[in-house]
């Protein structure tokens, strides 16, 4: 009996490691990665809302979870952002169909986290470092981070804003390499896999020149997905919800192939201490376990 309760013990010890996120992945951009397929106008009210329709490559999975708005990991689900770009109304995105794919792919990969950091309406300068939208993402997957996880790629869809100036657009180029410079410096990965999407639409008239600069990024490590001609909702502008599972299912076919094994890889620095200290805790918790069974196992032997 007394054996039975200590790896009943044990096996709860191991199985709470376990739903930690090993494969840490960053959603960042404007509306069209925070989601907004099946976000539609309810013409009693005159607002929008979204019809709640969750395709099946989009269904929760006890190996994919996310960072919430009060950084506490929980199972994901769609919409993803919805407690995180809250002056919007959120839909379907990329997220959870990429999550769910990768999974597919390697159903060793380990469990998932994604952490949601897009704001709606967001353009590219509102991304610089030092802006308030940058150094939430940063902190937000340095909290990440501290699970013991290893961050796998930022994944990118940004722009529509950014189509409405020719200054914008013909400056995007320049500022988006900037913060992904940027964004490899602070989280000392120099190498981080970025995977961005080329626009499917836009709010002005510039859509072909930031494409141009999304497609022809001369960073390495950066793939660019292309969603053009993928289907919109009726407002021109945002993906539909079958195009966002595409675009999920094209985002994770780009991933790189090379590190779907969750091998080791060179992280932030600072998550060190904090893998370390984790593991420690669960050997302190294991060696606490097996001292309490033979503390009970003598009190039963020798009262």
């Amino acid at each position: 009996m007394l054996s039975i309760f200590f790896f009943i013990l044990l096996s709860h010890a191991c199985s709470v490691k376990s739903q930690l996120p090993q494969n840490i992945f960053i959603l960042a951009g404007q509306s069209n990665m925070a989601g907004r397929g099946g976000v539609i106008n309810d013409t009693k009210t005159n607002t929008l809302i979204w019809d709640g329709v969750v395709p099946a490559q989009c269904q929760p999975n006890p190996s994919i979870l996310r960072l919430n708005a009060k950084l506490t990991w929980v199972q994901a689900h769609e919409p993803l952002h919805a407690d995180f770009d809250v002056a919007k109304t959120n839909g379907v995105g990329p997220g959870m169909p990429f999550a769910n794919a990768i999974l597919t792919k390697r159903q060793s990969f380990g469990v998932i986290g994604l952490v949601p950091c897009a704001i709606g309406g967001t353009n590219i300068s509102e991304w610089r470092k030092g802006s308030f939208h940058y150094e939430q993402m940063v902190r937000r997957t340095r909290v990440a981070l501290q699970s013991g996880g290893i961050i796998r790629a930022l994944l990118w869809y940004q722009g529509e804003s950014d189509t409405i100036t020719l200054e914008d657009a013909e400056s995007y180029k320049g500022r988006l390499e900037k913060f992904f410079m940027d964004l490899r410096s602070d989280l000392q990965d120099p190498m981080l896999p970025i995977i961005q999407v080329a626009l499917a639409s836009g709010e002005g008239t510039f859509v072909d020149i930031v494409r141009e600069a999304q497609l022809g990024s001369d960073l390495p490590n950066v793939e660019c997905v292309d969603a053009k001609g993928l289907p919109l909702e009726p407002d021109g502008l945002h993906l539909s919800t079958p195009s966002q599972v595409r675009l999920g299912e094209m985002l994770a076919d780009a991933f790189p192939e090379s590190i779907l094994s969750p091998t080791k890889a060179s992280g932030i620095t600072g998550n060190a201490p904090t893998m370390f200290a984790s593991y420690i805790s669960y050997f302190l918790l294991i060696q606490l376990l097996i001292s309490l069974s033979i503390i009970l196992t003598l009190t039963i032997n020798f009262p």
